[in-house]
């Protein structure tokens, strides 16, 4: 994914847009990501083409912003919807300056905030699925003995 338009002839556009201390010059979205993106975000068959050039647009509109001010891994997108990203140097590219260039790997959409309460406060999220987990197994264990 990657937006290398001119507006003019013999001008410089970056193929890259900065988000935090990153130079995202690439997208890759996961199936998992997909998947999550055709149930919670918007039902269809969308594919991973199509999710990407959107993420491209978002990032280009300054519409994504990082959840916590020093969370890496979790954006907001329009103050709503909450993805996980990861980022990972592109070994052979960087700009003009010679900083290096990132790829950003969505690995998931958790969802609207609207929509789901629970995303409001991800550190009290996480805490309670991992305690809801951990009484599933126990129940479960329970049952088998």
């Amino acid at each position: 994914m990657r937006d290398k338009g001119m507006e003019r002839w013999s001008t410089y556009e970056p193929f890259y847009v900065v988000l935090g201390d990153k130079r995202v010059a690439d997208i890759v979205i996961t199936n998992h990501a997909k998947t999550r993106y055709n149930d919670r975000i918007q039902s269809g068959d969308h594919q991973i083409d199509d999710i990407a050039a959107w993420m491209w647009e978002c990032l280009k509109q300054n519409r994504m912003v990082p959840y916590y001010r020093n969370e890496q891994d979790v954006y907001l997108i329009d103050e709503d919807l909450v993805v996980v990203a990861e980022f990972t140097e592109i070994e052979s590219e960087r700009d003009i300056s010679g900083n290096a260039l990132h790829k950003m790997i969505v690995v998931t959409f958790l969802g609207r905030m609207s929509e789901t309460i629970e995303l409001r406060d991800l550190k009290s999220y996480y805490s309670w699925l991992r305690h809801s987990r951990r009484m599933t197994l126990i129940k479960n264990t329970r049952k088998r003995r």
